[in-house]
């Protein structure tokens, strides 16, 4: 019996071995950086940004796949499901954390079936409306919504997106109820608001800046607790300065393995995202876009899934308040 039990710790100690030894080599193939949302939007730049900015320190090809639909929530249920051996990885914005509450069934667990990596930006939104507004600044658009008596068309990117976020949030600021006129995508709607078929929209700084600088849209305010530094929205109030006292939105991204994945690979996971959030290359990108990038305690794992359970729990009382919920 004492010989049964030594040759089975020598087994398991080899085994511990093996298993450190070949998780030591990874990654030894290409990495995939799942994008819940269709290729050209914002969250997709995000991505191949990174995935770009990850290809020096990981040593390996990083491949972008765009898993869109139900306001990300297909492609982040793929990334739960897959093999957790680090290859297949998940880029997620603020809707991760709201998809709870507008979703009365979803086909993961937010905060069990994830390995949190680290927080990678926050993106402002601005508020933008067509240029035929008669409205020059929010106190003058404020007055405008109160006359307007509900018959405000409010356009967003589809239910969960961060333009829908957004924009719940600013009619729970402002007290108004709007109609909402949800599209596929960003780019149809930011295309009717310049066509004048609707009003309004709560866009991130990322898409709204060139049409702002192209004067094809209005902007009114932006969504974070700080003005930009961008030429487009220097002069540009924040929404908290110009009338609406604590509106802070902004819309960030973050990393994730599936849950399950070994602690080595999430480690050396973790590094490359933080050597890559300092390439001096995608910080002049992402800085250009208005984006900034993370750099306190939300980069490492603990710090990531302590602040998204902190949205989860901040989000909820806006979608009950709103009513609004997504099958």
């Amino acid at each position: 019996m004492k010989n049964l039990k030594r040759h089975l710790l020598i087994a398991g100690a080899g085994l511990a071995a093996w298993t450190h030894a070949a998780w030591a080599q990874f990654p030894d193939k290409p990495v995939t950086l799942v994008v819940p949302f269709a290729a050209g939007g914002p969250s997709d730049k995000i991505a191949r940004d990174l995935a770009e900015a990850l290809r020096k320190p990981l040593g390996q090809t990083v491949i972008v796949d765009n898993t869109a639909g139900a306001g990300g929530t297909i492609g982040a249920a793929r990334v739960a499901r897959a093999k957790p051996d680090g290859y297949t990885l998940l880029v997620h914005h603020i809707g991760l954390a709201t998809a709870p509450a507008l979703y009365k069934k979803l086909p993961y667990n937010t905060l069990s079936d994830f390995e949190y990596l680290g927080l990678i930006n926050e993106a402002p939104s601005v508020l933008i409306g067509r240029t035929t507004l008669t409205a020059s600044n929010l106190s003058e658009l404020r007055k405008w919504i109160a006359d307007a008596d509900g018959r405000v068309n409010l356009a967003n990117a589809g239910v969960g997106s961060a333009s829908h976020l957004c924009g719940l949030m600013l009619q729970n600021a402002l007290k108004s109820k709007m109609t909402t006129v949800p599209y596929k995508g960003t780019a149809p709607a930011m295309t009717d608001l310049i066509g004048a078929q609707v009003d309004l929209m709560c866009e991130q700084a990322t898409n709204a800046v060139p049409q702002i600088e192209g004067k094809k849209v209005k902007v009114y305010g932006v969504s974070s607790t700080d003005r930009l530094a961008l030429p487009a929205l220097a002069q540009t109030p924040t929404l908290a300065e110009a009338g609406l006292p604590g509106f802070n939105v902004t819309v960030w991204h973050g990393l994730y393995a599936p849950r399950g994945t070994p602690p080595e690979v999430l480690a050396r996971l973790n590094a490359a995202l933080k050597a890559a959030l300092k390439d001096p290359d995608l910080i002049k990108r992402q800085e250009a876009l208005g984006l900034r990038i993370v750099t306190d305690a939300r980069l490492a794992p603990a710090g990531h899934k302590a602040f998204v359970q902190a949205e989860m729990e901040r989000w909820t009382q806006v979608i009950k308040d709103s009513g609004e919920t997504a099958e």
